[in-house]
């Protein structure tokens, strides 16, 4: 959310979001059914309060998109006992940081204190989920505040509606077939009493997790939540989407045209497993060898050596229910889309047909070793870290198993993966076109 589109989606090939040391902590739930997870950690005096809610943007309904990214923004309106405007300037009197972001599986929350001011986090993060005040005037004043951010990082950003463009061909029946941010009509329509409704069924304990991590007393910190949060009621039983896709039995052929480019882009997509199954990291993979930097095959061959690309890129996006594989690339010097559209074909031919070479394999593992070596190098990734494993894999374990997972794929798994998935029959082939040329 605040950065621009592009920048943010060329860096998904760079996330893994694992951690190599082993992390210690200590899990258990609440009567009202909000799981809590701590970590301790003494080497600086800090403190990581947050919460992740398993609420985005495919828990909403179709012509009320947008919902939970416009509660990232309400949720700091204020509360009962939070006047309204007042929510960062508690934070930054004590000494703190704090900020939110909405993905389409969930919404997460965090502040971080000097670790004397723990009990101020979890105050806080208690009074949004108990006392929030939805009212006209905060719904209205986050409108503002969403449509001009839609504005300036979407609908004015060049190539900033290309996640819309893929999903909106690539999904029929699920709701990951709009974006996160949503349509602002859509909004503009809502009424209050949909704002509260919506409020009511999501943000309650039962859909979250509560990690608190860092400089922390554990037995003083586990008094603090059952304080704060042990009073909040439990809500009603909240249920995932179960939403089913056909599959892609024939190529998609698409065209978007976006007013804020000069150069076009062309885009093939594929619908890929849950980021959950192992399909998926072996994807995380693929990814890599294609486009992690300039001695990657696409960076290499299209950029490097044959001058065709000025940008090329290989995403494995992976979300809760379904993951969506993009490659991308702008031309140079007026190539042709479909001559970029052949030679990355080309390179994901190769994979399908001949397995990677023992030192590039050698590569890759050494890559993804050093990535868990720097991972989560902070508190506050580390909670992050730790509420996402626990959210979408019931696991929260995996913190300190996932290498694992990478390091026993095989070269033989890659090719298969790469065969299973990268067909041009399953796949959506999308020009990204200045609008000029409509």
């Amino acid at each position: 959310m605040k950065k621009t589109f592009l920048t943010v989606l060329f860096a998904f090939m760079f996330l893994v979001g694992a951690k190599a040391q082993q992390v210690e902590f200590e899990e258990y739930k609440l009567d009202n059914g909000l799981h809590v997870i701590l970590y301790e950690d003494n080497t600086a005096p800090v403190a990581v309060t947050s919460v992740m809610y398993h609420v985005g943007a495919k828990n909403e309904t179709p012509g009320r998109s947008g919902f939970a990214h416009f509660f990232e923004h309400l949720l700091f309106e204020g509360t009962e006992n939070i006047g309204r405007g007042k929510w960062f300037e508690i934070v930054t009197s004590n000494g703190g940081s704090n900020n939110a972001n909405t993905t389409d599986d969930r919404t997460y929350y965090y502040e971080i204190f000097p670790s004397n001011s723990v009990e101020t986090g979890l105050w806080m993060e208690s009074e949004r989920m108990l006392h929030p005040i939805i009212n006209q005037i905060g719904v209205d004043t986050q409108n503002e505040v969403v449509k001009e951010e839609k504005r300036l990082r979407v609908d004015n950003q060049p190539y900033g509606n290309i996640l819309k463009a893929v999903k909106e061909n690539m999904f029929k029946k699920h709701p990951y077939r709009w974006t996160t941010i949503g349509e602002m009509e859509d909004l503009d329509a809502a009424t209050l009493e949909e704002f509260q409704a919506f409020n009511k069924k999501f943000y309650v304990p039962n859909n979250a997790v509560l990690v608190v991590a860092g400089d922390i007393d554990k037995p003083k910190v586990k008094k603090m939540i059952k304080d704060y949060f042990g009073p909040i009621p439990r809500g009603a039983e909240v249920v995932q989407p179960n939403i089913k896709e056909d599959p892609i039995t024939q190529q998609i052929k698409a065209k978007f045209y976006d007013p804020n480019i000069q150069l076009p882009m062309i885009i093939q997509a594929y619908r890929t497993p849950s980021m959950k199954e192992r399909d998926a990291y072996i994807l995380d993979m693929v990814s890599t060898i294609l486009s992690d930097g300039k001695s990657s095959r696409l960076y290499k061959k299209l950029v490097d050596e044959k001058k065709l690309a000025l940008e090329v890129a290989a995403i494995n996006f992976s979300q809760e229910d379904y993951g969506t594989y993009i490659t991308l690339a702008i031309p140079l010097n007026n190539t042709p889309l479909e001559t970029l559209d052949a030679e990355i074909s080309e390179e994901i031919v190769r994979l399908q047909n001949e397995l990677i070479s023992e030192r590039e394999f050698e590569k890759l593992q050494n890559i993804y070793k050093n990535r868990f070596v720097t991972a989560n190098a902070t508190v506050a990734g580390i909670a992050n870290s730790l509420a996402n494993y626990y959210t979408f894999y019931g696991d929260t374990n995996l913190i300190n198993k996932e290498l694992n997972i990478y390091k026993n794929i095989t070269r033989e798994d890659i090719r298969e993966a790469a065969r299973k998935y990268l067909n041009k029959n399953q796949s959506l082939y999308l020009e990204y076109l200045p609008k000029s040329e409509q």
